[in-house]
């Protein structure tokens, strides 16, 4: 069993942040084993266009997965030189198996 979705990174009003997170919960099945995936969804967001979402460059990961039908969280950390704030509302797409 697995599950997929979307979610929203928010980095918080202009100027930003370096880093976000999302938790996702109410994932019935997941388990300890289970291996969770994350990438930016080129969609437009609150903030941002699906181009902006394309050229940022922001590393998505997935971690914290709580087992027993819990979830997992996923983080987004800015790759930007110099000065790495990000601002606003980013899209990601997530799976687990």
């Amino acid at each position: 069993m697995g599950a997929s979705g979307t979610a929203t990174l928010d980095f918080g009003a202009f100027p930003g942040g370096s880093d976000a997170s999302v938790v996702i919960t109410g994932q019935l099945g997941i388990v300890a084993s289970s291996v969770c995936e994350a990438w930016i969804l080129p969609n437009v967001s609150a903030d941002h266009s699906s181009d902006e979402h394309v050229v940022e460059p922001i590393d998505i990961c997935t971690s914290d997965i709580v087992f027993d039908n819990v979830g997992f969280t996923i983080r987004g950390v800015s790759r930007s030189p110099g000065d790495s704030r990000i601002y606003g509302q980013w899209n990601v797409a997530w799976a687990w198996l």
